[in-house]
């Protein structure tokens, strides 16, 4: 089997990690990774041993996948030439600025039979994987994903930022379409929404609420899911899954006890997931997990969530 030849297009913070990961796959050879900071470019080529390249279109025609992880601005661009090329591309979260320009990497992806996949990180996390919800689906659902201030990612609201995780998998999960959203958000340190909080019912009844700040003094990052018999939680951030169900027994006359289950995944990387899932999808033909299509939907619904923030 011949490698996979890989590239990366932007190696800033999370974009040096995508370098590492390729370079680390043996069916995977890591071309080069391009930067408009030639020194970081370089200092990441070397790391990994592999070259520095200033202008991504060079690599046209010389890859078979590439990951974007550009500002958010430029993902349309740089996606766009790569899948014209008929490269299979995985693009970080969000996929796009807008809606339109979704659309449009999705109907190129299909004409040329390659492979998009958005990078919505959180789906590879161990404590979500080892989530089974074939027997019942959540009636209301909670997420709180809170952060300190980071002045990487303040090009965007924090609904793209942060909350657009938790959207992703709630509209997953959920499978179903929204029926209304109501939505509230303070401006605190940026010109932008830096907390919010959206309420989002969907037409199978279900209810989510789902909160986001970087403006918060410590990291959270949980996701609670509440069924008639019982209630989930998804601690992101440890990795951290928990059950609590009804128990055979009373805990109070009438009131059954509560019996708790929680499995904690030590080891996880999931980025690492992440890539190897890209890779496979790319060599066996098949829709990846987060599909442009899914990248699209949750762009959506964090558009509207945004539209209502400044009405």
């Amino acid at each position: 089997m011949n490698p996979l030849r890989c590239a990366v297009i932007g190696v800033g913070y999370l974009g040096k990690f995508h370098a590492q990961k390729y370079a680390a796959l043996p069916d995977c050879e890591l071309v080069a990774v391009v930067d408009s900071n030639p020194a970081q470019a370089q200092a990441v080529a070397e790391a990994n041993q592999t070259r520095a390249v200033a202008d991504y279109r060079e690599l046209l025609g010389r890859v078979d996948a590439v990951s974007i992880v550009v500002p958010t601005s430029l993902h349309f661009e740089v996606a766009r030439e790569f899948l014209a090329a008929g490269v299979h591309v995985l693009v970080e979260k969000p996929i796009t600025v807008t809606v339109d320009e979704a659309d449009e990497l999705i109907r190129l992806a299909g004409e040329k039979d390659v492979r998009l996949m958005v990078g919505h990180l959180e789906r590879f996390n161990a404590a979500l994987l080892g989530l089974d919800l074939t027997q019942d689906k959540p009636l209301f659902i909670e997420s709180h994903r809170l952060a300190p201030f980071n002045p990487r990612a303040n090009d965007v609201s924090v609904v793209l930022d942060l909350m657009i995780h938790d959207i992703d998998i709630i509209l997953d999960i959920v499978d179903s379409e929204v029926e209304r959203i109501d939505a509230k958000g303070v401006t605190v340190l940026t010109n932008d929404t830096d907390i919010a909080n959206a309420r989002i019912t969907f037409k199978s009844g279900c209810v989510a609420n789902v909160t986001a700040s970087r403006a918060s003094l410590k990291v959270e990052r949980k996701m609670r899911m509440f069924m008639p018999n019982c209630y989930v939680s998804v601690d992101f951030q440890n990795r951290v899954l928990a059950k609590h169900r009804k128990g055979e027994r009373e805990m109070f006359p009438g009131v059954p006890e509560i019996v708790s289950e929680e499995s904690v995944f030590e080891n996880g990387d999931a980025l690492m997931a992440e890539i190897k899932h890209f890779v496979a999808c790319v060599r066996e033909g098949r829709e990846p997990l987060c599909s442009g299509h899914a990248g699209r939907r949750a762009l959506a619904t964090a558009t509207e969530i945004t539209r209502l923030l400044k009405s």
